[in-house]
């Protein structure tokens, strides 16, 4: 089975959890990785790999020394992102409890964490414990990268959530759109 019908067989179970009805695109998951100061970088986590396209990039760019792990809900999306990196850890939970699960993996504090989680799908509830758990483990100066794509900057959810973080990180930039993704989407460059 393909990675896209996994992923819109996983939309069609739980719209709210996936977001898309597509994997995102590699022009995404490059935009996504070019968020980050890997240099610098040592304690990586990825919310939401779905298929494992971001995960792929992210593991081409780690440092030898550096600690990655990701976090996704869905067994199936956990498996084949397992497939399709086998070298990476990827732990089936929620990220409300991504402290517990950096404490599991020997992790203090974390100095990157790319997101692919459909924030603007989220009731506010779920927003906000998501968002305040990882706020717990990214160390002072840590970098954030989530995307939104256009349609979803609409909706109050997404208006809300673009609000948290410009409350919440010192800086935010927007990238250029990534056009060849379906939906276009754009990557929200953050750092505490």
């Amino acid at each position: 089975m393909s990675d896209a019908s996994t992923f819109f067989r996983n939309f069609i179970r739980n719209p709210i959890q996936v977001g898309a009805v597509l994997p995102s695109s590699p022009g995404l998951a490059e935009m996504m990785v070019r968020s980050v100061d890997w240099e610098s970088a040592r304690a990586v986590i990825e919310y939401g790999p779905g298929t494992g396209v971001f995960t792929e990039r992210i593991g081409e760019c780690l440092r030898p020394e550096s600690r990655f792990f990701s976090i996704e809900k869905s067994p199936e999306l956990a498996s084949r992102t397992r497939a399709r990196c086998p070298d990476a850890v990827v732990l089936e939970a929620s990220v409300a409890d991504v402290e517990k699960l950096c404490r599991d993996q020997g992790i203090d504090q974390v100095d990157a964490i790319l997101c692919g989680l459909p924030w603007a799908a989220f009731p506010e509830s779920l927003q906000n414990e998501c968002f305040d758990a990882m706020l717990r483990v990214l160390r002072p100066g840590g970098q954030f990268a989530t995307f939104a794509y256009w349609q979803g900057v609409l909706l109050p959810a997404g208006r809300r959530f673009a609000k948290r973080l410009h409350s919440t990180f010192g800086e935010v930039r927007r990238s250029p759109t990534v056009w060849r993704n379906v939906p276009p989407a754009f990557v929200y460059r953050c750092r505490l």
